[in-house]
């Protein structure tokens, strides 16, 4: 049954907390999924959610803390022990157990590693530990499931018995050769229906689609997209078998990019969740309303350029905020389809001025269409001609540029490294609100004069 979070349930949990009713939580919270629990810690206060969390089982505990948004489960690692925290640690799955404790503090990183029973269990989460977060390295879990290619099936199946009861998920059994470098794949029907004294190495399949441990979790999310993979073997340089990287991890990391891609779009410049300081939000945003500020004051100058042209037909102000508007939806339309096509590697093959073609092509469908109807209305509702023909014709300019602008600037800004997503949301639009009002003037001031 799916679980749905009410404000009255919520009221329910607080009382039961301030009650101390450790029964209620043992029968209305225990029974639910870890990911359900976690969504209720998140809301609760920290006081509340330590006591909800010291009534779990351990095994469920674990999943939990997993599973707990990331700001809200620092705040708790503070209050748990290091005792406590490596307790939770052994029952993990070593990439999830790094990622749990990847901002500690050195020291205690090292205290709880050293509190964890399993010392080989404790060294895969330090070996993880050594790489970058955001590389394959960083993602990958050192649980999978593997078999020598000299194995016959029979002694591969005895050992995947014991290798199996360390695994919660089996996806795939890797092909090794002595020196554990991955060869290739075993199909799981292959391998039953074959017979007992046959060896791997005639039944794997060679060549599997593998990334290495340096590669950025954007490649691996990439590759197993345009795969279809739930699970993608990691190697490292002398092609060794180090791990494998799941689907649940490449979801987490498609969903953060897109997160962080929307919030660039949006002027937001770093990470923020709803629950950060005033302060922290503030920082984020304030940059781009800077940018916006100084983009508002060259618009206000232009305006201020032309102030005699305006006091002489007013009737060009009626339409600047239509010239700016346009522009700005046309430059972020177009924008945004690049950065989406670059993120996805969709028109990697197209030229950079074959692209930029293709955008001033619709623009000028769009353009022609679009001055065609404000000509058309000015001229059914005013006498003058001159307005008619000068904001058709600046509309139309306007829009062709602002195509230009959207495709060319994060085409360019990819090329040197720099996220294109910055080139959507208030920069495309402060760039083409200032460029098309001096445009609009400059088509005014020819027809008027």
């Amino acid at each position: 049954m799916k679980f749905e979070l009410t404000k009255t349930f919520l009221e329910q949990i607080e009382n039961a907390v301030e009650a101390q009713n450790v029964q209620f939580i043992q029968d209305e919270i225990c029974p639910l999924h870890y990911a359900d629990i976690a969504e209720i810690l998140d809301e609760v206060s920290l006081e509340e959610a330590q006591f909800i969390y010291n009534n779990l089982d351990s095994e469920l505990a674990s999943e939990v803390l997993v599973e707990i948004d990331e700001d809200v489960r620092d705040r708790f690692l503070e209050s748990l022990t290091n005792l406590e925290i490596a307790s939770q640690v052994e029952m993990m799955d070593s990439d999830d157990a790094a990622d749990l404790i990847q901002d500690l503090s050195e020291e205690r990183k090292e205290e709880i590693l050293s509190n964890v029973e399993d010392v080989e269990h404790s060294s895969d989460i330090a070996a993880l530990l050594t790489y970058d977060e955001d590389s394959a390295g960083g993602l990958m879990t050192t649980e999978y499931i593997c078999a020598n290619i000299n194995w016959t099936v029979a002694q591969t199946l005895e050992n995947l018995r014991e290798q199996a009861r360390e695994i919660d998920h089996v996806f795939t059994i890797y092909a090794i050769d002595d020196r554990e470098r991955l060869l290739g794949t075993l199909s799981l029907k292959t391998f039953l229906y074959a017979d007992n004294q046959t060896l791997i190495k005639d039944l794997f399949a060679p060549d599997p689609i593998a990334v290495s441990t340096s590669d950025s979790d954007k490649e691996v999310a990439k590759l197993m997209e345009k795969y279809d993979l739930v699970v993608i073997p990691v190697i490292n340089q002398a092609g060794v078998l180090m791990g494998r990287i799941t689907i649940d991890d490449v979801v987490d990391v498609m969903r953060e990019d897109a997160e962080r891609e929307m919030q660039l779009a949006t002027g937001v410049s770093e990470k923020i969740e709803s629950r950060d300081s005033v302060w922290v939000i503030t920082r984020a945003r304030l940059p781009w309303l800077l940018i916006g500020l100084f983009g508002g004051i060259c618009g206000a100058m232009v305006i201020g350029g032309f102030e005699g042209q305006l006091s002489k037909f007013p009737q060009l102000a009626f339409f600047i905020p239509l010239i700016a508007a346009m522009g700005g939806n046309v430059g972020v339309q177009s924008s945004a389809l690049i950065v989406q096509g670059l993120a996805n590697n969709s028109i990697k093959l197209e030229s950079t001025w074959n692209k930029i073609l293709k955008e001033v092509s619709v623009a000028l469908v769009n353009a022609v269409v679009l001055s065609s109807l404000i000509f058309l209305y000015n001229f059914l509702t005013s006498e003058d001609y001159a307005l008619c023909f000068t904001v058709s014709i600046a509309l139309f300019a306007v829009i062709i540029l602002a195509g230009i602008l959207g495709s060319l600037v994060p085409m360019t800004l990819h090329k040197y490294k720099i996220d294109p997503a910055l080139a959507t949301g208030p920069f495309i639009t402060t760039l083409n609100d200032i460029l098309g009002l001096l445009l609009y003037f400059s088509i005014g001031y020819a027809f008027y004069s």
